[in-house]
């Protein structure tokens, strides 16, 4: 045991050395995230527009049912499981934010993220850390804590929907141990075009500046527009994988939730819409066990370039939206043709 941990230790650094090296990073000692979400502006879409724009709806049955042997982790806000969208569904939680069972979301954000990750996953397991404050910050400190976690306890997928202008030590090397043990890290892009359109981290991390979308070690994911379009909002540059619904996404709304980010469905209590390259990445993440459980020998590198390679580029990337849309049906169909 001792030399496997020393064997993996070296691995870490060894990847970490590497991603230093690929690029300069501006370092802050704890650098704060803020979730990537903003409110809808605009008249929300129909409830399956997304399903729609992303192929779920022609995903064959059993392959939900399969994807029972994955785990996907949301490190997030904490969760609601009594949200309708949950209801009945197992879920792990654990927070690295004070009391380590205090996972309720008071803020909204992870229950919207950990509903569409239960609607795109199928049957996979859904496990919540929460490490972000109830305002919606996320320190450095604690989403590295949250990562470590989230890989020890058997996640093979992770979603991180936030984003910030700089990295840390800590959080580089998180990402590190992620990789090295085989998990995918799926992160959102950010939503500060307007602002600049800065590079933005964990993204980056996962899929570097400068690598048009090519290699990386996970996936930044945009949002896209019901036509295919980059969402004005998003960020966009040679970082991005590839994009998904990201305008008035549809998803489940926390009773406990404080925050002004989504507009709540009046017909239908417990539900709502939403905006953001926060709510395009779970999307992703949810594919992502699809496709693997389809072909459980893949790798987490081959399962983001199938997820890539699949999209409604077909295999052309462009700096506003990657390699095109997320289409699940062809991701799933393409894994199952390798397995």
């Amino acid at each position: 045991m001792a030399s496997a941990r020393t064997a993996t230790a070296a691995a870490v650094a060894g990847l970490a050395a590497v991603l230093v090296a690929a690029w300069s990073y501006p370092v802050h000692a704890n650098g704060p995230r803020m979730l990537a979400s903003s409110q809808v502006t605009a008249s929300p879409s129909s409830s399956t527009w997304q399903d729609n724009a992303t192929g779920l709806e022609r995903v064959p049955l059993p392959i939900f049912a399969n994807a029972s042997t994955m785990t996907v982790a949301i490190i997030d806000t904490g969760v609601d499981t009594t949200a309708p969208a949950l209801g009945g569904r197992e879920i792990v939680s654990y927070s690295v934010t004070g009391k380590p069972r205090d996972v309720a979301d008071r803020n909204g954000h992870g229950t919207f993220i950990a509903a569409i990750v239960a609607r795109y996953s199928g049957s996979a397991r859904i496990m919540v850390v929460k490490a972000a404050s109830d305002s919606g910050t996320v320190t450095t400190t604690a989403e590295a804590r949250a990562v470590r976690y989230a890989v020890d306890h058997g996640a093979k997928i992770l979603n991180l929907s936030f984003a910030g202008s700089t990295t840390s030590v800590a959080e580089r090397r998180a990402i590190a141990y992620a990789i090295a043990r085989g998990a995918l890290v799926v992160t959102a892009a950010g939503n500060e075009y307007a602002l600049g359109n800065p590079v933005e981290y964990p993204a980056a991390l996962v899929q570097p500046f400068g690598s048009n979308g090519r290699g990386g070690a996970g996936l930044a994911v945009g949002a896209s527009t019901a036509d295919g379009t980059r969402a004005p909002f998003s960020n966009a540059g040679s970082w991005i994988s590839l994009v998904a619904p990201g305008v008035g996404v549809y998803s489940a709304v926390s009773p406990l939730a404080s925050s002004t980010m989504f507009l709540r469905d009046s017909a239908s209590p417990g539900y709502g819409y939403g905006s953001g390259t926060s709510y395009a990445a779970p999307q992703v993440a949810g594919a992502a066990a699809l496709v693997w459980s389809v072909a459980p020998s893949l790798t987490a590198r081959q399962v983001a370039d199938i997820l890539k390679t699949s999209a409604s580029g077909h295999g052309t990337w462009s700096d506003d939206v990657g390699y095109g849309v997320l289409d699940i049906a062809a991701a799933v169909a393409l894994a199952a043709g390798i397995s």
